[in-house]
């Protein structure tokens, strides 16, 4: 008989096993949705507003690409905290909503004012597996806050000024400076006024002001939003008045020197003068440099200056006149 060669032989024993992989079969993906970490919840009004990331991923680190369910719950017991006894009388809840990869569920608090409510979710698989209970978020619910009232815009040089009235901790103003615009948060305070300097003239700026109830744990419960209200600014501020001016007689002028003002808006100043005990009249327009030669005069006349800074607003808004001085020009 015919023997076949050794390195045929092996050939044909590795196609008949179908491969040429050698090994155990792979380990079956197990699908488990990750677990939240960042679940949270505030009172806001008569609501608890909760939320938490959708997590994107399987504890194995792949995407998810299957239908999720939420198991969120809301209960409360005895300190210390027991997740058990939690788990045996927690709510399950429902309306929860998801966009963008954020769930939010709001709640009406009237079953847990004066307790200290706390909140957990798992997240399910399409195959019914999960990664077991988030972080847990204990907040303890109060009646509602008060909506802060009467809310009043004043414009002023330094910026928009804001004052209301109502009960609270501390209150929350938010603010957005087009319709286009998201509303953001710009001051946390504890008065019933506010003025914010960061705005320019010109422009129209929203505001709401919310009220904030110390709830412990450094947490505060928030009322609803006030009734919004808006200001376009404007500049009807004038610079202030000059001050240090002097007058002082050359040979051919007389020298005029005063303090310079500082507003970042300002434009420049103009001089006035009086000749002997006549009424003022514009003698000049300057720049922001706080001095003036005044070479048209006649020799032997006594005159008086004064002088006044204006800005760059359109028409410029112009200040009071500076205490007048005098010289005479031999």
């Amino acid at each position: 008989m015919r023997r076949i060669p050794a390195a045929l032989a092996a050939a044909l024993l590795l196609l008949s096993t179908g491969c040429g992989y050698v090994g155990g079969p792979l380990t079956p993906l197990a699908n488990v949705p990750d677990k939240v970490t960042d679940l949270a919840a505030v009172q806001r009004g008569s609501l608890l507003v909760v939320h938490f990331t959708v997590p994107p991923l399987t504890t194995e680190k792949r995407t998810i690409d299957k239908p999720l369910q939420f198991d969120l719950r809301i209960g409360s017991t005895p300190q210390p905290f027991n997740s058990a006894q939690w788990l045996d009388h927690a709510k399950p809840l429902t309306g929860l909503r998801v966009a963008q990869g954020l769930a939010t569920c709001e709640i009406p608090i009237a079953d847990w004012t004066g307790q200290e409510a706390i909140l957990g979710v798992r997240v399910v698989g399409a195959n019914g597996k999960d990664a077991g209970w988030s972080n847990y978020q204990a907040i303890r619910v109060v009646p509602a806050p008060p909506v802060p009232v009467n809310l009043k815009l004043d414009n002023r040089a330094e910026g928009v000024h804001l004052s209301w009235s109502g009960s609270g901790d501390q209150f929350r103003v938010i603010r957005r400076s087009s319709a286009a615009e998201t509303w953001a948060i710009v001051a946390t305070l504890d008065s019933h006024e506010w003025t914010d300097t960061s705005t320019e003239f010109g422009k129209p700026y929203f505001y709401e002001v919310q009220s904030l109830v110390d709830v412990g744990d450094r947490k505060f419960a928030e009322s609803d939003l006030s009734a919004p209200q808006d200001l376009t600014t404007v500049d009807s501020f004038p610079p202030a008045v000059p001050t240090g001016l002097r007058a002082d007689a050359a040979p051919a002028s007389i020298e005029l020197v005063w303090d310079r003002n500082t507003e970042p808006d300002l434009a420049g100043y103009r001089i006035y003068r009086s000749t002997g005990d006549g009424p003022f009249e514009k003698l000049a327009e300057s720049n922001e440099i706080p001095s003036y030669s005044d070479r048209a005069l006649e020799h032997g006349k006594t005159y008086r200056y004064a002088i006044t800074s204006f800005d760059r607003s359109t028409p410029p808004n112009e200040s009071g006149r500076s205490a007048a001085v005098e010289a005479t020009f031999q």
